[in-house]
């Protein structure tokens, strides 16, 4: 079988080709679109001005390649890392409760801290003052619900309203960035600090135009540029506001910042950029990502640290990548899961044993097409996994029709 699509360096970019995937779903970009043919070597000239280092070529649409690898070969090599690196995740041990007993409090969390960026985000429109002690108080429920089991806050984030993105956005980078601070055992008081700065990163939002923030499709050359500037009116925002730590604003400051040297606002790279902005880039990059909005339609959370693993050559601190993936698993509670049987079901709670053996609430059995009587199997336990079934991929809950909410919340 030939292989049309194949990833090559943007040195090796020429007119003539044609670009399948600009591969930079970690920014925003002029280009009207992702998929095009390149018609001059201004445009040429401009993709590598933005930062971009590799992407995807179809060579049936365009000139070809003729060494660069095919996109299956490297969607199968990036895989195989993506189980190595996640092949020692944290055991859970440090977890107090189950994820089904820290459930509902952490839904009660979750729903205080939307209100909150909410009333946030309308107070600061009014020219009111940011109530900082209001934050510190709820991000110390966040903190103190990860600390008893960060899975359960961490599948909340996966339940998404479309039209809410910017407020679920600031509560969802928060809930990660505080995991991946515990999972890289800071002090609890400067976790507290990241979770401030995680819950009012985009508060400079508010300072963009309307037209250009609700846009629903891509935004233009110079409506690209406004939106850039929501970082420095997020840090300008935060240093005004008494009571918020330079770690808090280091958050804010630096998430659009790459390790390259190719982010915003300040061009900074490796260690000029700090140890909470890096994690906070690759944090809101895979939230990012991984949410449905009205012109991008989330990919499953396996998929989208593949990216940020192959990103992590060039955009983001890869040490921290490989902890960022072991923090959240490469199948995160709430995942919805195929088995080598032909059977569905969720993540329930992580492996005991690895990445690749979480307790899986099976629902479904593609084999048959219909749904099942839900029960659970540890794939670590052989005795209730049926034999040596295990998994295979991620699947899309909508295209059958599992509510994963539902699911999660069901007793058995």
């Amino acid at each position: 079988m030939e292989h049309t699509i194949k990833k090559i360096a943007v040195g090796q970019l020429r007119p003539g080709m044609y670009i399948h995937d600009l591969n930079c779903g970690w920014m925003d970009h002029p280009f009207i679109a992702n998929k095009f043919l390149i018609n001059s070597l201004d445009t040429v000239k401009q993709i590598a001005a933005l930062g971009i280092k590799e992407l995807y070529i179809d060579t049936t649409k365009g000139t070809d390649v003729s060494d660069a690898p095919a996109r299956e070969e490297v969607q199968a090599e990036l895989q195989q890392r993506l189980e190595r690196v996640g092949k020692h995740p944290s055991d859970g041990s440090g977890n107090v409760v189950s994820v089904r007993e820290e459930r509902t409090y952490a839904a009660s969390v979750q729903l205080e801290a939307s209100r909150l960026v909410t009333n946030i985000m309308r107070d600061v429109r009014l020219g009111k003052q940011i109530e900082v002690e209001r934050v510190g108080h709820v991000v110390n429920d966040m903190v103190s619900s990860i600390f008893r089991n960060p899975h359960a806050l961490l599948s909340l984030g996966r339940i998404r309203q479309m039209d809410q993105y910017t407020f679920e956005h600031s509560v969802s980078v928060a809930v990660l960035l505080i995991s991946f601070a515990k999972e890289l055992g800071l002090e609890r008081s400067v976790i507290q600090e990241i979770g401030v700065g995680a819950l009012l990163h985009d508060i400079g939002k508010l300072q963009i135009p309307d037209h250009i923030l609700n846009k629903p499709g891509r935004l233009s050359e110079d409506e690209f540029v406004i939106m850039r500037r929501h970082v420095e009116y997020s840090r300008e925002l935060l240093e005004q506001t008494g009571g918020v730590s330079a770690t808090a604003i280091a958050v804010a400051a630096q998430h659009h910042e790459r390790y390259d040297g190719s982010g915003y606002p300040d061009k900074l790279s490796g260690d000029a950029i700090s140890t909470y902005g890096q994690m906070a880039a690759i944090v809101d990059v895979y939230d990012a990502i991984s949410a449905d909005r009205c012109y991008h339609k989330g990919e499953p959370p396996t998929v989208v640290l593949r990216r940020i693993l192959e990103w992590s050559k060039f955009h983001f601190n890869q040490p921290l990548v490989h902890q960022f993936i072991r923090c959240v698993g490469i199948y995160p509670v709430g995942t919805v899961v195929r088995l080598e049987s032909g059977r569905l079901g969720v993540v329930m709670e992580p492996g005991e044993k690895g990445p690749l053996y979480p307790v899986v609430r099976v629902v479904y059995d593609t084999n048959r097409n219909r749904f099942i009587n839900a029960h659970d199997i540890d794939l670590s336990n052989p005795i209730t996994r049926s034999g040596d079934d295990r998994i295979v991929g991620a699947e899309s809950p909508e295209r059958w029709n599992i509510k994963v909410d539902v699911v999660m919340k069901s007793a058995l």
